[in-house]
């Protein structure tokens, strides 16, 4: 297993530094983009970039390979999870707080409209 995710005889690096670390920052980039009002492809920029410097800490921390189009594309895959779960829950909650009249909560990834009582 070890070589098909993650570079190095230890998942501890890679559940540190891509799944927690880098998680948090695409986490946070994802709400940040829902609270500025960007569209959902926003969010895969900037786990692209945070790819990249979680690519770059693990060679220079670790000398794992810096350069490699499959350990990058499983840190970005990883990162794209956290950066698009981060963006739909700040939307849903931007969406029922804002416009509370209209809409309601319909679990945590979902709204729904509200039904007028008349």
């Amino acid at each position: 297993m070890s070589g098909v995710i993650y570079e190095t005889s230890s998942p501890l690096v890679f559940i540190l530094f891509t799944v927690i670390f880098g998680g948090l920052a695409a986490y946070r980039s994802g709400q940040a983009a829902a609270w500025a009002w960007r569209p959902v492809w926003w969010p895969l920029i900037y786990a692209l970039a945070i790819s990249g410097a979680v690519r770059f800490l693990h060679f220079a921390l670790f000398q794992e390979t810096l350069l490699s189009i499959h350990y990058f594309c499983v840190d970005f895959a990883t990162l794209v999870i956290f950066a698009v779960l981060g963006w739909r829950i700040a939307r849903v909650r931007q969406m029922t707080r804002q416009y509370r009249w209209l809409y309601e909560n319909n679990g945590t990834f979902a709204w729904r409209t509200r039904e007028t009582q008349e």
